[in-house]
């Protein structure tokens, strides 16, 4: 039995951009079907598929426990040996449809005896189908031996087929039950797939012994984790309705649409690193695993300081042309929650890059709690007096809270030493996005278009345009690193 044969690993550079065409496709398919959807099925449909979802999304996530975080470290430091790398998944999937059962169980006697769900049954059940697609469908698996052109490949098919039977099937309001289904197959249904693929990787024999106990901390910590972060997510949108009005609440979810985006595409990166931080640590190669932090690090200022500079500028188009004139007064909140996308990524590196794949993810609960109790104290003071405005103040600082306590515990720790930010270059950097800023500005000034969409892409032209060239001149590393030396040698070859 052949157990070291080394699974095949794409570069880095592969993963990232298939990670990151996967985190857009999340947010650029709904933005296709939304107005559709809407339109169609009406506010009441509409509503009934989005409660159902959002109702079966938390027995999911108990279902799962943190087995999608823990389960990518875990995987990925044993992937070399076969047989040790089948036995955790198998003990992982063991433990997860244990708890699946359970979530089925106590999610039917919800649906049993809570009279606010009686006529809901179907539409939950139907949409409930992704808590075993989930459970079984091990996407941490495939994350942590790097499979990222097989799982984007896979997800995009399915979201084009679904997205094609929403408008063959879907005509009107009494179709919200069929479109729950065809959401289930477009987010969820590929991972079908994932349990006949996985023979090309694991053995599905049955191990004659299994330790499901030594998981059960870990994968607590991690849960907990998801817990915090689906409480501190949802925290602004619940607190506003409560103490402002739905105006607010719609002008804070037009504000944030955007940002979510970008911060899905700066923190892609993190998410690829994580299985091959964690394989470097469980093998002691400590010099490669400095060498990744350091390059997340100068990759996420290059590229969320300027996306950052940008889209503050640039608000109040953003906001004409996600969501219209009515949303204007979403534009100072919008200002507001811009910069998250860079404490954001860099608690990214932080947490999920350095202290998770040492162990240390205990830490990472605790400053998310901090970030949650800031949040809550500011929205509770800010909120009544500025709305969205004063719920995006409350995130921003929430957000410099968790970074800043990720930096002390790595301090306390004893970690700094991974912290390693070229200051040289971050200066380039800064130097390269004001400037570009600027020209932007005068663009503007000379050249005015009353068209938000083609304004929008104009001054991001202009402005991404004048800081590549920047970055170019300056010889910013990961521009010299991945472009200039790259074309250099090519230019040689010739």
């Amino acid at each position: 039995m052949q157990n070291n044969k080394k699974i095949k690993m794409n570069s880095v550079k592969y993963n990232f951009i298939m990670n990151s065409i996967l985190k857009m496709s999340a947010f650029i398919f709904p933005l296709i079907t939304f107005p559709y959807v809407s339109r169609v099925l009406g506010a009441e449909g509409n509503g009934q598929v989005s409660f159902a979802s959002a109702f079966v999304s938390y027995f999911a996530m108990v279902a799962t426990l943190g087995i999608p975080t823990y389960g990518i470290r875990a995987c990925a430091q044993c992937r070399d040996n076969k047989e040790q790398l089948s036995r955790t998944v198998h003990e992982l999937l063991i433990i997860s449809m244990i708890m699946t059962i359970v979530s089925y169980v106590v999610m039917v006697l919800m649906i049993l005896t809570v009279p606010k769900l009686a006529g809901r049954e179907t539409i939950i059940l139907i949409s409930s189908i992704s808590i075993l697609l989930t459970s079984v469908g091990m996407e941490w698996f495939y994350q942590a031996i790097e499979q990222y052109g097989y799982i984007t490949y896979r997800n995009l098919a399915f979201k084009v087929v679904s997205v094609v039977f929403m408008f063959l099937f879907v005509h009107d309001r009494g179709d919200y039950i069929l479109y729950a289904g065809i959401n289930v197959l477009g987010t969820v249904g590929s991972n079908l797939m994932n349990l006949i693929r996985a023979r090309k990787y694991i053995y599905f024999k049955p191990m004659k012994t299994y330790h499901l106990s030594k998981h059960m901390k870990p994968i607590m910590v991690f849960f907990l984790f998801s817990v915090t972060v689906q409480i501190y997510t949802s925290m602004d949108t619940v607190m506003l309705g409560f103490m402002s009005s739905d105006v607010q609440v719609g002008y804070y979810t037009a504000a944030t649409k955007m940002k979510s985006i970008l911060v899905s595409l700066v923190t892609a990166l993190g998410t690829v690193l994580l299985p091959r931080a964690s394989y470097y640590i469980e093998n002691e190669m400590e010099e490669k695993f400095s060498q990744i932090i350091r390059k997340s690090f100068q990759f996420v200022i290059a590229m969320a300081l300027p996306i950052t500079l940008f889209f503050m500028a640039e608000a109040k188009d953003t906001i004409m042309f996600l969501a219209g004139g009515e949303y204007i007064n979403a534009v100072p909140a919008m200002m507001v929650i811009t910069p998250t996308i860079f404490f954001i990524g860099l608690s990214n590196i932080t947490g999920m890059q350095v202290l998770v794949p040492l162990g240390l993810e205990k830490h990472t609960v605790i400053s998310t709690l901090v970030g949650a109790l800031v949040d809550l104290v500011l929205n509770t003071i800010f909120i009544p007096k500025f709305g969205a405005a004063g719920a995006s103040f409350g995130t921003l600082i929430a957000e410099g809270a968790v970074l800043i306590v990720q930096i002390c515990q790595m301090a306390y720790l004893k970690k700094t030493k991974y912290l390693q930010i070229d200051w040289r270059d971050t200066f380039k950097i800064c130097i390269s996005a004001i400037i570009a800023l600027i020209a932007v500005i005068v663009f503007k000034h000379f050249c005015f278009i009353g068209n938000s969409l083609l304004n929008l892409i104009s001054t991001a032209i202009v402005y991404f345009g004048c800081y590549s060239v920047l970055a170019i001149i300056f010889k910013e590393n990961i521009v010299e690193e991945n472009i200039l030396i790259p074309f250099i040698e090519k230019l040689r070859k010739k």
